[in-house]
């Protein structure tokens, strides 16, 4: 079936996704063509089931994030969904569209693999099951040590989809690990056609054969992927956000491989039926992880509110300072970021600071990658899926609630990364030991173990 060079333009754009008539840069007249020729489905964006509602996009089904108001479109009381809301309004008039005309095969590109490193042993292992899942269409874990290098065991994987016309989405929970991946995936395969999608992104490659995407723009896709990768599987918001699985569910082909890839898997996702689990123990340079040793300070709150930092938190600035190590200093809150940062001016200590709100974390980040800024305080937002050469972490108020275990090690994780500098410091300053404290510490020494027998 030949289709007209509109119609074929317009099917590289609704390919695989479910649009609104807004989201689609064509003219309303070629979008009603396509409909009547059946190249183009219209859906509702709401699905009923007696007086409930659900949103077909992001599957979310609780009534205060559903909405209703009389429409001027059609009306009547409309009904929308305010939780993906971001991404466009789905509400009772205003259909979705899916291209129903002729599939749109994806090339085959053989040995398109350019990256020319070496996989170490346990690499290998992992990259051989993460292959057999692209070819048998399997479920896969890759339970993977911070810092073993998890990026290079997709690699081959990724070759033997290209190489069989398959489709491939990398999704991941952060924008920041989408725009570091990014150049590293252009680099090894330069002949692979490929966007990255995040809020405000740029790029929008129709139809890209590898598609990198937070867990959010995954919602806006619909049967395309071959093989399915979730990257940081175990990070917020993936993890506790029902409607960014059900939007990687939603943008599987019904037959599909799925590959996650985590440090610190839930006992909940170890547990799923017919899932299969390979271990990586040891970092890529052969290196243990770093322990993290706890240093108690004592009632540290009430020295920021003095604007004052503990002495032993700015003697170990001072002291690597004093040696041209940056330094990434974790805080458990915005707010209490924000009195940090003030203790450091009152210090005269230059430091830069980001959390997830910030507009310009992006930009601080890079200053800190590039050595500009040598110290780094930051919230939980850079606990994983950055590196940066020749860290030295530390966690101060490490007794919070919000540094569980799987944050602890992550965290943990930010250290000796790199075979140049594969060594360093971690500590947790707090005002109190905690359980999930212990809990990090023993799975670094237990992975640490494991790694020594491998």
């Amino acid at each position: 079936m030949k289709l007209s060079p509109q119609l074929k333009s317009l099917s590289l754009v609704l390919a695989g996704k479910r649009l609104l008539l807004s989201e689609i840069p064509y003219q309303t007249t070629l979008i009603q063509e396509a409909v009547q020729k059946g190249y183009v489905q219209q859906m509702s964006g709401l699905q009923t089931s007696g007086s409930r509602y659900s949103c077909v996009r992001c599957g979310n089904k609780d009534k205060s994030l559903l909405g209703s108001h009389h429409c001027a479109r059609c009306q009547t009381i409309c009904h929308y969904c305010r939780h993906c809301l971001m991404l466009g309004k789905i509400s009772s008039c205003q259909p979705l569209h899916v291209w129903a005309g002729p599939p749109i095969p994806q090339p085959i590109i053989k040995n398109s693999l350019r990256w020319k490193g070496e996989l170490s042993l346990g690499q290998k292992v992992a990259s051989e099951a993460v292959v057999e899942a692209v070819e048998q269409k399997s479920f896969l874990l890759v339970w993977a040590v911070c810092g073993a290098g998890k990026t290079e065991v997709l690699f081959h994987g990724l070759e033997r989809a290209f190489a069989t016309g398959k489709r491939a989405l990398l999704a991941t929970p952060r924008t920041d690990v989408v725009k570091e991946l990014y150049p590293r995936l252009q680099a090894s395969f330069p002949d692979i056609s490929m966007t990255a999608l995040y809020g405000g992104s740029k790029d929008r490659h129709a139809n890209a054969q590898l598609v990198l995407a937070t867990t959010h723009q995954t919602m806006r896709f619909y049967k395309a992927f071959d093989v399915v990768i979730v990257d940081e599987v175990d990070a917020f918001p993936f993890s506790y956000d029902k409607s960014l699985q059900y939007a990687v569910e939603q943008a599987k082909k019904p037959t599909s491989s799925t590959i996650l890839l985590s440090a610190t898997p839930s006992s909940t996702l170890l547990k799923t039926s017919h899932l299969q689990v390979v271990k990586i123990p040891k970092r890529y340079h052969g290196f243990p992880l770093p322990v993290p040793c706890f240093k108690w300070v004592g009632n540290w709150q009430k020295r920021l509110k003095k604007n004052k930092l503990p002495s032993v938190v700015l003697d170990w600035i001072q002291t690597y300072e004093a040696k041209k190590k940056p330094l990434l200093l974790f805080v458990p809150s915005v707010s209490i970021l924000t009195q940090v940062s003030e203790a450091l001016q009152n210090q005269s200590i230059k430091h830069a600071s980001v959390h997830a709100a910030d507009p310009k974390r992006h930009e601080a980040v890079q200053a800190f990658r590039n050595r500009h800024v040598s110290i780094m305080v930051t919230t939980t937002i850079l606990e994983r899926g950055v590196t940066f050469a020749d860290v030295q972490v530390a966690v101060l108020g490490a007794e919070n609630d919000v540094f569980t275990e799987a944050a602890l090690v992550q965290i943990a994780g930010r250290v000796g990364r790199k075979k140049e500098t594969p060594t360093g410091e971690v500590i947790f300053f707090h005002y109190g030991v905690t359980k999930a404290m212990k809990a990090a510490r023993r799975h670094i020494e237990q992975m640490n173990e494991e790694g020594g027998r491998a």
